[in-house]
């Protein structure tokens, strides 16, 4: 065994001894990713459940009693007739007692056996924009239901057939755990190694350190090691927990996931050490990962909002943040299936940041080294 590897090994007994003997933090490094997991799996939801419908049923029909009851049957609202008086509608908005009022004319009965245009009106309440566009859509599909129900529905000269891939019961947790594992990670191994070096100058042993014929490349690799391993364990815990408990399907190859994560996890990793070198306390290292690896990862890097979306200038600087190619990479083995074939680009872009972070990193302990 060359004398390099037998630093690098002796620096990682070093980390591990660290960890060892705090094993209160460890706990909580190994706990912590999973309550946040849980905690986001469920309140991100974008679906929307029992949205309160009040009912002005003004026909009093067959008919309108059968759409009433389309609404009641459906798992997106619930559903109460509103007695008051049409002018005072506001109030049920300003009071929160309804998001949503359907209003059935009086002459919609008549209206659907002459196949003319049924007076059906929904107001709805379009504070929140997106939840709003959510409720006029199942609205739509219920109003469809009824129609096709009846036989009430024009006839067209084609017909649409649509076909959910992937995501066939359209569930927001397919989406969102594998995002959550991207961003759970870039977070704890930020924060894991962003501690290292600054803890060694915070308890002075910095000095033994520097005195020992160690390279700083050396000292950077025997820190990531242990690391690697805790973080590969989170990962799986993230993983396990999300099909476990969210019911999200695995469709990919388990090896290629665990192999591509490990790229992601290093890129996290040599940001955690360079933030390491150029922080002096482990309270401001922890502060400055924080800031750089939340924000950034849950506004731009397709987590929650699509990047598509986004004003071109934001969409380029999406491009830097790790999360963005990793997202690609997780839902892309999970959900779809993806091959390595079809993940060379975001894989390549996580290597490439690994080693430039890395250099960075290499040259700015250095600079620390020779003052």
């Amino acid at each position: 065994m060359n004398k390099t590897l037998k630093r690098i090994i002796a620096i990682a007994r070093k980390e591990m001894l660290h960890i060892k003997n705090d094993p209160r933090s460890l706990s909580i490094i190994l706990l912590m990713p999973v309550f946040q997991l849980i905690m986001f799996g469920y309140a991100l939801n974008t679906e929307l459940q029992y949205v309160d419908l009040a009912v002005i049923d003004y026909s009093r029909s067959t008919a309108s009693n059968d759409m009433v009851q389309k609404f009641s049957g459906s798992p997106f609202f619930h559903v109460y007739h509103y007695e008051g008086q049409f002018d005072k509608l506001d109030e049920l908005f300003l009071s929160r007692e309804a998001r949503a009022v359907l209003i059935i004319g009086q002459d919609f009965a008549s209206e659907l056996t002459t196949q003319t245009q049924s007076s059906v009106q929904v107001l709805i309440d379009a504070v929140d924009p997106n939840a709003a566009h959510m409720i006029r859509n199942y609205c739509s599909q219920v109003i469809q239901n009824f129609n096709t129900a009846n036989n009430h529905a024009l006839p067209m000269p084609f017909q649409i057939e649509t076909s959910i891939w992937f995501n066939p019961d359209m569930k927001s947790a397919y989406f969102f755990v594998p995002g959550l594992l991207a961003l759970l990670l870039i977070m704890i191994c930020a924060l894991l190694t962003s501690i290292t070096i600054t803890r060694e100058k915070e308890l002075g042993t910095m000095e033994q350190i520097l005195v020992s014929p160690v390279q700083p490349q050396e000292i950077i690799i025997g820190k990531v090691i242990p690391y690697v391993f805790i973080s590969i364990i989170i990962a799986g815990l993230i993983l396990f927990i999300g099909i476990w408990l969210f019911g999200v399907p695995f469709v990919g190859n388990l090896i290629l996931l665990t192999v591509l994560s490990l790229v992601y996890v290093l890129t996290a990793l040599s940001l955690g050490i360079l933030i390491s070198t150029i922080t002096e306390t482990q309270q401001v290292a922890m502060m400055i990962a924080l800031i750089i690896t939340l924000m950034p990862t849950v506004i731009l890097s397709g987590f929650i909002f699509p990047i598509a979306s986004m004003p071109l200038p934001l969409q380029y600087l999406a491009n830097i943040i790790p999360a963005r190619w990793y997202l690609t990479i997780v839902r892309g083995i999970i959900l779809k299936g993806n091959t390595l074939q079809q993940l060379i680009e975001p894989t390549l872009v996580l290597l490439g940041m690994t080693l430039l972070l890395l250099a960075i990193a290499r040259r700015k302990f250095s600079a620390n080294l020779e003052k």
